[in-house]
């Protein structure tokens, strides 16, 4: 895959769009549990107060007005295009078949998280200590948001191989060997996907189903979003972590040093910023005989 057009502002445009409908249809949930899933009294008031467009006009069942249904729509249509227009950074993973674009782009919204997380946080910060005006709803937004930001970054580190491992005795034991350990490893991680999953889908559907809240002022739905995500996060990882094992399998062995953390990427941009790698030798030789002759 080719670097040149990566960092474009589409890869970073498409993520947020993305970002923007998916908050849109979150926040304006209750309307689709409300029309699709039966109808609560608490559930109908909690959607009075919150919803953001009240005289938008209706165009499905008797809550989902036209911005709904957008946002709606949007959110496949963005995904899609994501997948398709996201480019593999130099320093990433190369492995690039249809679940690693997805789960890069998943690794794209995870940045532009990050970012939002910063600057509600930042907002929080000089409305209070400069205005002395704190919100109500920064800190359980920042827990929000952090909270997605940890479960998506999960999945992008399980498709750069960049989670935590301990190669001291992988790195010992023949290819064969290394084989075995990786069906281990990546058997363990489906059946715990598979326990959490069939453990806690009674629990994430129930929270989701009355969209329990978070129950402070700003009352946002922490519980009824999370535990679902997880559930959903926990399936892509252990698919992923299956489609390494696929990919890696006729990969050479691999021995990690500490070198493993250099970017050469990096070291490249360097040289040339500095020189060739004549011009840094020849510095090198001029060093090393200014030493000497400050020796004899």
């Amino acid at each position: 895959m080719s670097h040149a057009k990566h960092g474009t502002a589409i890869e970073w445009l498409v993520p947020l769009a993305f970002i923007f409908c998916a908050g849109w249809v979150t926040w304006h949930m209750p309307a689709f549990i409300l029309d699709w899933g039966g109808h609560a009294d608490q559930l109908a008031a909690l959607y009075a107060r919150i919803d953001v467009t009240p005289n938008g006009p209706i165009v499905l069942g008797t809550h989902i007005d036209i911005f709904d249904l957008l946002a709606m729509i949007a959110i496949p249509v963005l995904l899609i295009f994501g997948v398709m227009t996201v480019r593999r950074a130099p320093m990433e993973f190369e492995a690039w078949g249809p679940l690693d674009r997805l789960s890069v782009f998943v690794g794209r919204i995870t940045m532009m998280l990050i970012i939002l997380l910063t600057m509600v946080m930042l907002y929080e910060v000089v409305l209070r200590y400069v205005f002395e005006a704190p919100t109500l709803w920064a800190n359980e937004m920042s827990l929000w948001l952090a909270g997605f930001v940890f479960l998506t970054a999960g999945l992008y580190a399980m498709q750069q191989r960049s989670h935590i491992r301990i190669f001291l005795l992988y790195d010992m034991t023949p290819r064969w060997v290394q084989r075995v350990c990786d069906c281990i490893s990546t058997f363990l991680i489906v059946v715990f996907a598979a326990a959490l999953i069939y453990g806690g889908y009674k629990e994430a559907f129930q929270k989701f189903g009355r969209w329990e809240t978070f129950g402070t002022a700003f009352d946002p739905p922490i519980p009824a979003t999370l535990k679902m995500a997880v559930l959903i996060i926990v399936a892509l990882v252990a698919v992923q972590a299956v489609i390494n094992l696929i990919s890696d399998w006729n990969n050479e062995p691999v021995i990690h040093t500490a070198a493993d953390d250099i970017d050469q990427d990096e070291l490249d941009r360097l040289r040339a910023a500095v020189g060739s790698d004549n011009g840094l030798e020849a510095t090198r030789k001029a060093f090393l005989n200014t030493e000497k002759k400050a020796d004899t």
